[in-house]
């Protein structure tokens, strides 16, 4: 009989820890948390400054709850193994309230991965709960239940019923509609550059017009007239090499991920959206059967906000680099790189895999594909950013003009790069977002010296014009909140999701587009309660946070200082604010209501949008928003479209549109082209493969057309 109990959050936790733990241990699964503020009310008492809550066991966990108080009262000792951070501390307090746990017998233990090692010493070494981090976790969820349930009602009376705010998710929300805004209000500016196609010794390169000999600052060229003017006057110029350096340029690896940076490449390299990224990290934390080791945690915790990584991890990182790609490969010593993120945590670690040795490709086939590419992605990451920078011969050399028809000397400028040394480019380079510089090397240079001539092979004008910033896709998002210091590790992906969830904002080909129910809600929180959707505001609060967490800020005393400005915006908002138009939140579409032929609209609703009359509540006409899939049914011709299955969070297929009339479905999604064989229809299999409904078809397909929206 066991006489030491381990609690931990999930099965698959429990079963990887009591294996390593062996039989004088039992571990069990919270699944998450079993106590929280109640549905239905505020479940805060607010009085002269104190903020007290009540806590009620979730309905759910109630079984769970009695069965982990009976297994306590029987056990030893009970150690307390939830996630090493602010929810994790918070899980095993109420595990202690909720199932009436001795406290004198309780340990807490803190590992931050899932192996024989890290477990033997967190259990050589348990503390006690730390307070701190408790108040912390107590004083966000008491903030955003404050917001989110005063501001809710607001919203059904002035905008739409069934509407929700968050504290955290309204500011995220209004970083993507001032996006917008900039977009709409941008007025793109027309300039030109002009190219020289030059020659040297039968070596074609290119130089860019830069400035005039004489002049200050670079040569703006804002029309064709302008750049007309300046191809005729090089008409016949002559061109000679000036000024060339030549250097060696570095390029550094990123450092191992943190969160942040694990989603914005879960979501550029593999298309994960952050919540996928953390649902697959979370599998290979909390442990996977691994051929003949058994269960084994995979990757480090994966919710951090550290780049530190253990002294022994950089140990068996240097020496796999050696071993694998050679001496020249590996530093002198260990890359250490410096936080970037305010109240980053230095006792955390950075992501990355338990073990160097366990190569992705020697467990391949114990991983789901999924769990496989994500794991790749840990395990290059950490490996490329103890590898020695990739080196380029760079040259810059100015290119002069002269016997030109005015006698002016323009200067040319070109540039060219030749990597000479993979070094980490070797395993791995970070990917950028579309807004940002890409690192791609340069066309090479012939040989030049300081008065080489060139042959001109023609003079090359091109007009531009500036582009709009541009919209967030999932990972500069992540990016934009973790340096405006918006919610922490853990949030970004719930953040997203919910204003997903409650169309707040939709993805066109991969990026944020705020609706119209979002800008309208963002505009009236914006008027009424500047401080709260104030981006600096709310980095101020998740400091303030991180101050308790870390023992030099009351909790109570915070929450006062936030609420009470709250309380007189949200009165003066319920006076003053006026209820938004329906023609403001309302989609308009081409759909026309066969009932009464007033243009159909858009709503958004409990089990998502569908199209509604415009003349509601006279007309009270309403279909079903459905996505085509771009394929005519096979059995009746009509179109094929997405349906989601009945309940929470049911299954996708894809049905005739003729429904009920045609039966036809299928659970793997059919592609627009038909199949080269037999032209019958395919269906998707995987990302990029399909096979064929007629025939015995299989293989690769291009990429098809993203859904589109019709009244089915």
């Amino acid at each position: 009989m066991a006489t030491n109990l381990v609690i931990v959050e999930s099965p698959a936790k429990a079963r990887t820890v009591g294996r390593f733990l062996g039989s004088n241990y039992t571990a069990e699964a919270s699944m998450g948390h079993v106590r929280d503020l109640p549905r239905g009310e505020l479940g805060v008492e607010i009085s002269d400054g104190h903020f007290e809550p009540t806590y009620t066991v979730l309905p759910d966990k109630q079984k769970l709850v009695s069965s982990l108080s009976k297994a306590a009262k029987e056990a030893t000792t009970v150690y307390l193994a939830t996630d090493p951070d602010r929810e994790g501390e918070a899980i095993s307090w109420h595990l202690l309230k909720a199932a009436k746990i001795d406290p004198s017998k309780v340990r807490r233990v803190v590992f931050h991965e899932i192996t024989r090692d890290a477990i033997a010493e967190a259990f050589e070494n348990p503390r006690e709960l730390d307070e701190n981090l408790i108040d912390a976790q107590q004083a966000r969820r008491i903030l955003d239940r404050l917001v989110g349930y005063k501001l809710s009602p607001l919203l059904w009376g002035k905008v739409r019923r069934g509407l929700s705010a968050g504290r955290v998710q309204s500011v995220a929300l209004r970083l993507i509609v001032d996006r917008e805004k900039e977009i709409g209000l941008f007025v793109p500016r027309e300039y030109w550059t002009i190219d020289a196609a030059l020659e040297k010794s039968g070596n074609a390169f290119k130089a860019r017009l830069r400035s005039i000999q004489g002049e200050k600052g670079e040569l703006e060229i804002p029309d064709a007239s302008t750049s007309d003017a300046i191809v005729q006057d090089l008409d016949g110029a002559k061109y000679s090499v000036g000024a060339v350096k030549k250097r060696e340029a570095r390029s550094k690896p990123a450092p191992p991920f943190i969160t942040s940076t694990l989603q914005q490449e879960g979501s550029r390299k593999l298309r994960f959206t952050a919540r996928r990224t953390m649902q697959v990290a979370q599998q290979l934390y909390e442990g996977l059967a691994v051929g003949d080791e058994g269960s084994v945690g995979l990757i480090t915790y994966m919710r951090t906000d550290s780049t530190n990584v253990a002294s022994s991890a950089l140990s068996e990182a240097a020496a796999y680099i050696r071993r694998t790609f050679g001496e020249e490969y590996a530093p002198k010593s260990p890359r250490l790189y410096k936080r970037k993120v305010k109240g980053a945590q230095e006792a955390h670690e950075a992501i990355r895999p338990t073990s160097i040795a366990r190569e992705p490709s020697a467990i391949r086939s114990h991983l789901t594909s999924e769990q496989y590419r994500l794991y790749d992605l840990i395990w290059k990451r950490m490996l490329a950013s103890q590898m020695t920078d990739a080196l380029f011969d760079s040259t810059n050399a100015e290119i002069n003009t002269e016997g030109t028809k005015s006698g002016t000397v323009y200067l040319f400028r070109a540039t060219g790069s030749v990597l000479k040394f993979k070094g980490f480019r070797t395993l791995y380079m970070e990917d950028k977002d579309e807004d940002e510089e890409a690192d791609r090397d340069s066309a090479p240079l012939p040989e030049l010296a300081t008065g080489d001539p060139l042959n001109n092979k023609g003079v090359l004008p091109e007009q531009h014009f500036t582009q709009p910033p541009p919209r967030f896709s999932e990972a500069s998002l992540i990016k934009s909140l973790e340096e405006n210091g918006i919610g922490r590790p853990s949030t970004y992906a719930p953040i997203i999701a919910t204003i997903l969830d409650r169309d707040y904002v939709r993805k066109e080909q991969n990026r944020f587009v705020p609706s119209k129910l979002g800008t309208a809600v963002t505009g009236l929180l914006t008027t009424h309660f500047a401080d709260i959707m104030e981006v600096g505001f709310t980095a101020q609060v998740e400091e303030k946070l991180d101050d308790i967490a870390n023992g030099e800020r009351e909790w109570e005393p915070m929450l006062k200082e936030f609420y009470e400005p709250f309380s007189e915006a949200l009165e003066r908002a319920i006076k003053e604010a006026e209820r938004v138009p329906r023609d403001q939140i309302d989609e308009e579409t081409d759909e026309v209501c066969e009932q009464c032929e007033r243009p159909m609209v858009i709503k958004s609703g409990r089990f998502g949008r569908f199209l509604s009359c415009s003349g509601f509540p006279e007309c009270r006409n309403s279909k079903p928003l459905l996505s085509r899939v771009g394929v005519e049914c096979p059995e009746c011709r009509n179109d094929i479209v997405e349906r989601r299955r009945k309940g929470k969070g049911g299954k996708v297929f894809y049905g005739c549109s003729g429904y009920p009339a045609c039966n036809f479905a299928t659970s793997q999604k059919p592609l627009p082209q038909p199949c080269p064989d037999c032209g019958e229809m395919l269906l998707a299999s995987g990302r990029t493969n399909a096979r064929c409904t007629a025939c015995e078809f299989k293989g690769p397909v291009p990429e098809v057309e993203e859904l589109v929206e019709v009244a089915v």
